[in-house]
C-alpha cells in the first residue's frame, strides 16, 4: 500500500502511539469511529447497491413487517410498555418499515409507542431522520446513557451491531501467544507486527473460556463486545434483547477455515481479506463469539430463550404467512419482489443464514410462544 493512502489522522495516531504501533482494537476504533474521518462517521453511503454491503432489513420491507407483528403481539401479551430501542439503526429503513406495519396492525398500541434510535454517527442520524417521517414517534440519542429512565423497559433490537465493534487479534506461533499490532512499514505502508501477549484481560478471556489454539492460528478477542453487552444488559431493566449478527460457537473456532480468523473488510460489495486495505474507506467486521454474548446477558439476569439461524427464526416467527400466490407474470411487481425476498431470507444456502438471532428476556416469559418453539 502506498504511504499516501494512509489517512493523515491514522498516520499521526500510529506515530504518537507507544512503540509506534496500535493494537487491532485501537486500529479498528480509529478507522471506523474517528469523529470526522471514521468510516461509520463520515457522510458516505455504506448500505445498499451504492454502498459496501447489504443487510437483511434492506432486502425488502417484509423483514420489518415481521418484526412489527412480533412486537405488537409481545406488547399486547405482557406488561412491558411499548418501547422499542434500536441500537445502530443505520439508514433507518428497518425502523421505517416496522413503524408503518405496527400502525396498521394496532393503531391504539401505536398511539402509546416510543421508538428510540441510539446512534453514534451524526450522518446516520441524518439518514434516519430523512428516511423516517417526522410524524412517527421516534426520538434520537447518540448514547444509551442519554436515554431517559422511563424508556428503559421494552424491546432492544440490534442488527449487525456487535460484529462491528473493535477486537484484539491474537496469533499462536511457535508455542507462544502473540498480539498482532498495526504499524507503518519501512516502505510507508500499513503492516503488522506481532508482540508476545501481555494483556491481562485477553489472558483472562482465553483462560475463562478455555480457548485452544493450533500452530499458526489467529483469533479475534472481543473485549469491546463484552463491555458493551454488559452495559446494555444492565441498562435495560425489563423486556427483551433481540440480537441479529454473525457468529460462531467456541468449538467452531478451531475449524481449519477459521485458522486465519474472521476479521474482514467489505468494500463496494467485495470481501477484502486484508483489514489494513482501504483504511477508513471500508467496513470492518468479525464474527462474534455467540457463547460469550449469551453469557454476558445471562449475567445481567436475562433468560436465554435461544439462538438460531436467521432463516429458521423467520420461518418460526411466521414469515411464510407473507408469501402470496403469484400469478403475476411481471417479475418486478411488488408481489413478485416480496416472494423473492422471503425465499432469499430463508433458504439454507442464502447469505441470510450466516446470521444468528439471539433472544434474551427479563421479566417476561413469552417468546417461546411467539415463535412457536424454542430455538436451539
Amino acid at each position: 500500500m502506498d504511504f499516501k493512502m494512509i489517512p493523515t489522522f491514522l498516520q499521526e495516531k500510529i506515530e504518537k502511539a507507544p512503540g509506534e504501533k496500535l493494537d487491532f482494537a485501537e486500529y479498528i476504533t480509529t478507522v471506523l469511529y474517528h469523529p470526522l474521518e471514521g468510516y461509520y462517521m463520515k457522510p458516505k453511503n455504506k448500505v445498499g447497491t451504492k454502498g459496501d454491503f447489504i443487510t437483511s432489513s434492506n432486502v425488502h420491507n417484509v423483514y420489518g413487517k415481521l418484526f412489527a407483528k412480533l412486537m405488537v403481539e409481545y406488547f399486547n401479551k405482557t406488561l412491558i410498555p411499548p418501547v422499542i430501542i434500536e441500537v445502530g439503526g443505520g439508514n433507518g429503513r428497518f425502523a421505517k418499515h416496522l413503524l408503518e406495519e405496527f400502525k396498521l396492525l394496532d393503531t391504539q398500541l401505536y398511539g402509546r409507542l416510543n421508538y428510540v434510535m441510539v446512534e453514534t454517527s451524526p450522518y446516520h442520524i441524518h439518514l434516519q431522520k430523512t428516511t423516517i417521517p417526522e410524524s412517527e414517534p421516534v426520538s434520537y440519542f447518540t448514547s444509551s446513557g442519554d436515554v431517559p429512565e422511563s424508556l428503559r423497559k421494552g424491546v432492544l433490537f440490534s442488527n449487525e451491531l456487535f460484529d462491528a465493534l473493535p477486537v484484539h487479534v491474537i496469533e499462536y506461533k511457535n508455542g507462544t501467544l502473540n498480539e498482532v499490532y498495526v504499524t507503518i512499514g519501512e516502505n510507508g505502508e500499513l503492516t503488522e507486527k506481532s508482540v508476545q501477549l501481555d494483556n491481562e484481560e485477553i489472558h483472562a478471556y482465553i483462560n475463562k473460556h478455555k480457548l485452544f489454539f493450533s500452530e499458526g492460528q489467529r483469533m479475534e478477542i472481543p473485549l469491546a463486545m463484552v463491555e458493551y453487552a454488559n452495559i446494555l444488559g444492565k441498562w435495560l431493566h425489563a423486556g427483551t434483547i433481540i440480537t441479529v449478527d454473525y457468529g460462531y460457537r467456541f468449538p467452531e473456532l478451531s475449524n481449519q477455515d477459521l485458522k486465519e480468523g474472521s476479521l474482514r473488510g467489505y468494500y463496494q460489495h467485495q470481501l477484502i481479506k486484508n483489514p489494513l486495505k482501504y483504511p477508513a474507506e471500508m467496513d470492518l467486521t468479525s464474527h462474534i463469539h455467540l457463547d460469550t454474548l449469551e453469557s454476558c446477558f445471562l449475567a445481567c439476569k436475562f433468560r436465554h430463550v435461544g439462538t438460531m439461524r436467521q432463516g429458521e427464526f423467520l420461518v418460526a416467527a411466521g414469515i411464510l404467512d407473507y408469501l402470496q400466490e403469484n400469478q403475476d407474470p411481471n417479475p418486478f411487481s411488488e408481489k413478485s419482489k416480496q416472494n423473492r425476498a422471503i425465499r432469499s431470507l430463508i433458504m439454507d444456502s442464502s447469505w441470510s443464514n450466516s446470521f444468528h438471532v439471539l433472544i434474551h428476556e427479563k421479566g417476561t416469559n413469552i417468546w417461546n410462544k411467539l415463535i412457536g418453539s424454542k430455538p436451539q
